[in-house]
């Protein structure tokens, strides 16, 4: 049977299904009361108020505990366990650390550079990268719908990333944006740091626009490297959660949940193979960037 005909049997599969579906519920109309947002919302588990400052564990605190113990766990995994003949394990998180070295690292900075800040970038890569493949797995972290165990009241199953708050890429760029400016200045001077943003070539008049423009551009990264990551995993949740089920509770129409379901398992896909993974390396590769080009003789 070839592909073409696979592909025809299949939507009518689905078609037939959508059709039974539809003529035994019917349509219950639009369903009002259903939040979407509230999957996003941060309910404390245990609430810990000092003064003004809301430390509550929640859903976020969860997950970036996960990330922070995965990335350890490999890192130290590295370290620990090398052998001459290493096992599958082991080969997968070398080929990692190599490419967090040769490809992201040295490729963006000298060797020197590349030294010092290898362990801050290739920490950085992995933690976000372990930070978005576990939003794409479903934990019970859905406080407001449970279901009873033996009399136990379980959070429902959700998927949700601690990138997807925006706090999270906020301070992971802050810490980039400070980290760049510091090592610039340290390595140059104040003053000839800040003479490095106007290109070499750049006389007279024109000397002060392109400083204001690049004084500019160096707060727009700080916008531009969180909403990029925010951003891109926090759409992917949405279509996910919408085409997995969303839709078709606000709509009350079970009958196009055969067609979403297999629209969401796509998003899912994508997400996980390429979305989660390039934008860790974006991050990581944009903050080695920054810093390379931040004692570069050349600007």
């Amino acid at each position: 049977m070839s592909r073409r005909t696979l592909l025809v049997a299949g939507g009518g599969v689905v078609l037939a299904i959508c059709v039974a579906l539809f003529a035994i519920f019917g349509s219950e109309g639009q369903n009002l009361d259903y939040q979407p947002q509230n999957e996003f919302k941060l309910d404390p588990w245990i609430s810990i108020h000092i003064g003004s400052l809301d430390m509550s564990i929640n859903k976020a605190v969860l997950y970036l505990f996960l990330a922070t113990a995965l990335t350890v766990t490999a890192l130290v995994y590295v370290a620990r366990r090398m052998q001459d003949k290493p096992n599958r394990v082991q080969a997968g998180v070398e080929g990692i650390y190599d490419f967090a070295y040769s490809n992201i690292t040295r490729g963006n900075m000298d060797e020197e550079m590349a030294r010092k800040w290898f362990p801050f970038v290739a920490t950085l890569f992995l933690w976000i990268l372990f930070s978005n493949l576990l939003g794409y797995i479903p934990l019970p972290t859905n406080s407001l719908e449970k279901f009873n165990v033996f009399g136990a009241h379980i959070p429902g199953f959700a998927i949700y990333a601690a990138t997807a708050n925006i706090s999270i890429p906020l301070v992971l760029t802050l810490v980039v944006w400070f980290s760049y400016h510091i090592e610039g200045i340290r390595a140059r001077g104040f003053f000839k740091y800040l003479q490095s943003w106007i290109p070499s070539g750049v006389t007279g008049a024109a000397r002060g626009p392109i400083f204001v423009i690049e004084f500019i551009s160096h707060f727009v990264r700080i916008i531009s490297l969180t909403v990029r990551l925010f951003a891109n995993i926090l759409a992917g949740h949405l279509l996910i959660l919408f085409m997995g089920g969303g839709l078709v509770v606000l709509l009350g129409l079970a009958a196009v949940g055969p067609i979403t379901l297999l629209i969401a398992v796509v998003f899912f896909l994508f997400e996980v193979v390429l979305i989660a993974g390039l934008q860790a390396f974006i991050f990581a590769t944009l903050t080695a960037i920054y810093l390379g080009g931040a004692v570069a003789e050349t600007h």
